[in-house]
């Protein structure tokens, strides 16, 4: 979200300059599950000593070894069932099914089934939108973040909670400023999106033993690459091809993903929906295994976006068969399909001689090297450097702290005339609070969200200082109504106004894009019916990308 607050009697949007703040939700109980007790994880040797003899499970081998050690001694049917996100279980060999789809891109999300909430994690500490951290320029802060993040979805995973593989951060260049999902990234500069990405990247995975080779928990660039549009006009992104100059890769769609991987060594890169000159990058060898894995040495495994294989199979007609598409996909470099395309349809390539079995290995070996960094085949986690984590500690009050440092960090304050900011809570008497998300929970805290620890609305915020009178100023963002007239009238008897504007993911989303970069419906007549009929300061806050928080500035 671009947010931000100033003193203007007619204020006006800009679309380059943004902040949010985060609100803290409560627990919400439609997002709690009844979940098991203990992690999901290989290599019980306790409960299954014959384990201790395979040498997958030998900790003292290096990664290398082990893998090789693993993929030697399943079959062809056992290996595809680990091409998948929900991957299937191997009990002869004390593999149980795992989960890779999990979400942390300002917090542990409940986005993905790899990871809930239930009655022992409510909620997990939510940061700023992307778009707002971003803001703040400060790259130790990034890495500050994700290393709470990652703790947290330690401390859940060691209640079965959670997963340990994390499809974020999104990365993407928000070039155009009507994309729904730009509120995710962080913004348009390709060298402050390098260093964000490496440096959350760092913050989720690196461990505090300092072992280069461990992860805490894996992260994913996405979505690799070109890729900043969803639905505009008809043309989405299952149907896009985007072209683009080798030059504008090199210089603008490239740097953050090169970033990623040379700079924060993650451990996961998502090939994205759309074409890039006329050839899905789910698909693409060059992209892959030429760019991603040849030039830039990824050390982890490829993923698309959900069922990006069917999708170039059955939306772009790239290939004429789905065992072309799995063989294609798995030629180029991928090795794990979000979906289930290549659970149903590589051994047919296989048996069709279109892939051979080798490239399965590679693929499944690839996934294996990430789970064994992350200590997922080296048996009970609580023995493990992170096995102490719990509930205690998710939600602390310093992990809150670092939330609020972020989004103080982040706001970009255009205007102060006359210093009208920031607002004294003893001058001013009586505050007018006014507009569609003055009082909203859940709009504030984002897309790809969690259930965090707690709200706190910008109207509950500002009431707690001052006696305050709240008008909605229309009964939602899309404002085809407003109520100029009460709002002008409590405006103008107020020491000062406060509107908190803008939009949320009705107006602007994932598979929403927007025509206008516009306030929606009346919101704007509303602003300036109250900005000429108040007698005090007038502070307008706005969410125009987005809809990720927005407390009014700190006093």
């Amino acid at each position: 979200m671009a947010s931000f607050c100033s003193q203007n009697r007619v204020p006006k949007v800009s679309v380059f300059l943004f902040f949010s703040l985060v609100c803290f939700l409560l627990f919400s109980s439609s997002h709690v599950v009844l979940a098991q007790s203990s992690p999901v994880f290989a290599c019980d040797v306790v409960s299954n000593p014959s384990l201790a003899s395979f040498g997958f499970c030998n900790t003292s081998l290096g990664v290398s070894d082990r893998v090789v050690d693993l993929v030697k001694r399943l079959t062809l049917q056992e290996k595809i069932l680990f091409l998948v996100n929900s991957a299937g279980s191997v009990s002869r060999l004390g593999i149980p099914k795992y989960e890779w789809w999990s979400e942390a891109l300002h917090g542990v999300s409940y986005v993905g089934p790899g990871t809930h909430f239930s009655s022992v994690v409510p909620g997990a500490t939510s940061f700023p939108q992307v778009i707002l951290t971003a803001a703040s320029f400060n790259t130790s802060l990034f890495v500050a973040i994700g290393k709470v993040v990652s703790t947290e979805a330690r401390a859940m995973y060691n209640v079965g909670l959670a997963g340990l593989t994390f499809w974020s951060p999104n990365i993407n260049i928000f070039r155009d400023p009507r994309w729904g999902r730009g509120q995710e990234t962080p913004g348009e500069d390709p060298l402050l999106s390098s260093k964000y990405g490496s440096g959350y990247v760092k913050g989720l995975q690196q461990r505090d033993d300092g072992n280069p080779d461990g992860l805490k928990v894996a992260a994913c660039c996405k979505h690799y690459t070109a890729y900043d549009l969803d639905n505009w006009k008809g043309v989405d992104r299952y149907h896009f091809n985007a072209v683009v100059t080798k030059q504008d890769m090199d210089d603008t769609f490239q740097p953050p993903f090169k970033s990623c991987v040379v700079d924060g060594n993650v451990a996961s890169v998502m090939c994205s929906y759309n074409k890039v000159n006329g050839i899905p990058t789910c698909a693409d060898p060059d992209l892959l295994s030429g760019v991603i894995r040849g030039e830039w040495k990824l050390n982890g495994y490829i993923v698309t976006d959900c069922d990006s294989i069917d999708v170039f199979y059955n939306s772009q007609h790239y290939t004429k068969t789905p065992e072309e598409a799995a063989a294609k996909a798995i030629l180029a470099g991928l090795d794990l399909n979000c979906g289930s395309f290549l659970g149903k349809h590589t051994e047919a390539a296989v048996t069709a001689g279109l892939v051979n079995e080798s490239a399965i290995d590679r693929a499944v070996s690839n996934n294996f090297a990430t789970l064994m960094r992350l200590g997922f085949f080296d048996g009970d986690p609580s023995k493990q450097l992170y096995g102490k984590l719990g509930p205690k500690d998710v939600c602390t009050a310093e992990n809150q702290e670092l939330a609020r440092e972020a989004a103080r960090q982040g706001i970009v304050l255009l205007k102060n005339t006359a210093g009208s900011l920031p607002l004294s809570p003893t001058a001013i008497k009586n505050l007018a609070v006014i507009g569609p998300n003055a009082n909203v929970t859940k709009t504030m805290i984002g897309n790809y969200e969690g259930t965090p620890c707690k709200y706190t609305t910008p109207l509950q915020g500002l009431a707690a200082l001052v006696a305050t009178t709240y008008l909605p100023g229309c009964s939602n963002v899309a404002c085809s109504t407003a109520q100029v007239d009460d709002a002008k009238k409590i405006a103008a008897a107020a020491d000062a106004t406060v509107l908190v504007m803008g939009a949320d993911l009705s107006i602007e989303a994932e598979s929403r894009d927007r025509v206008d970069i516009l306030l929606p419906g009346q919101q704007q007549l509303l602003i300036t019916a109250v900005a000429n009929a108040s007698t005090g300061p007038v502070i307008p806050c706005y969410n125009v990308w987005g809809r990720h928080g927005c407390i009014i500035c700190e006093n």
